[in-house]
């Protein structure tokens, strides 16, 4: 199985670190392995999550996408991939340009590695302003598989909704306070194993963390042994809701040839499949956690069933999903 490596971007001061330090102090058990980076002689960034973190790899001589070439950046996700981590995340300098973090670790994914997708960490109360002394904000938004609007706790509610206006309905919103960004949203927690699909009734247990911004998160179970139409799933996994943030599970096509089932996760926009033999005597179906704010139970249930195939697909059929299929 592939380690999945996520880019944490955002302009200085978004709350990159405080998510960071959440997500790591949350993890039960998952290997987080982290690049963190900090414009400057001392890397308080480093120093900030260092006593949380299993493999930290800090660059603190400037901006990573400009001063860690490709080799350089091979090098080191190499090296946490053999140090047996679960998740990569990579906090870059809040100067660097996120296009060109994610061009490097998509260049250097390999047997063990894969682009795990961008969150861009905002700041509410300090969007407008941030907005228009960079100007780049929008093109890295649009770039974004997921928008944590984070210190929602400091800006009014007419600040709020000009900001969400602004960031526009293209991309899954997570708003935050202090960068509590649930970790199920990025990877699944587990204190025996790592991470694995989460049962239906785990994710049905009450949280724990009280006080926590997560607790209005809703999980949706989906479960058919009909196989699906994968051009259907396709135009559903395209046409999700903005609302939706996560979906992970495993897909059951009835393609000749192609015996394997099909691991699904998602991250925000972010999709990725993954081939693998079905467990021995498992019975075949399609198993899927949907994890969002808000959501329709019934209407995801209903398109879902939508996709149920109604006849055999072809090997034409299940091209699309093979583009994103490792």
């Amino acid at each position: 199985m592939r380690v999945p490596v996520i880019v944490v971007a955002g302009f200085l001061g978004s709350g990159k670190t405080s998510l960071l330090n959440h997500v790591l102090h949350n993890r039960n058990g998952v290997r987080v392995g982290v690049v963190v980076n900090d414009f400057g002689a001392i890397n308080i960034d480093a120093m900030a999550i260092s006593a949380q973190v299993d493999t930290m790899v800090s660059f603190g001589n400037g901006c990573l996408c400009c001063a860690i070439d490709t080799e350089d950046m091979g090098d080191t996700l190499a090296g946490l991939a053999e140090a047996d981590v679960d998740v990569v995340l990579v906090e870059p300098s809040g100067l660097a340009e996120p296009q060109a973090v994610v061009r490097l670790v998509l260049a250097n994914a390999g047997e063990r590695l894969e682009y795990g997708g961008m969150l861009e960490v905002v700041d509410a109360a300090e969007f407008e302003r941030v907005a228009e002394q960079n100007p780049d904000l929008e093109r890295h938004l649009a770039f974004a598989d997921l928008v944590v609007l984070n210190k929602i706790d400091l800006a009014d509610e007419a600040t709020l909704r000009r900001v969400r206006e602004r960031i526009g309905a293209t991309v899954p919103i997570v708003e935050t306070v202090g960068g509590a960004l649930d970790p199920q949203l990025l990877f699944d927690r587990s204190a025996e194993t790592g991470p694995r699909q989460l049962s239906f009734d785990e994710l049905e247990e009450p949280d724990s963390h009280e006080g926590h911004a997560h607790e209005t998160y809703e999980s949706v179970s989906f479960h058919a042994e009909e196989p699906l139409d994968p051009v259907l799933l396709m135009e559903f996994l395209r046409d999700r809701p903005p609302e939706l943030f996560r979906v992970k599970g495993y897909t059951h096509f009835d393609v000749p040839g192609y015996p394997d089932r099909f691991g699904l996760q998602t991250v925000g926009r972010h999709l990725r499949f993954r081939r693998e033999p079905w467990p021995h005597g498992q019975q075949r179906a399609t198993d899927l956690v949907l994890i969002g704010r808000a959501l329709d139970a019934g209407g995801i249930e209903k398109r879902l069933r939508g996709c149920l195939a109604e006849a055999p697909s072809t090997e034409k059929d299940l091209l699309d999903v093979l583009r994103y299929a490792h």
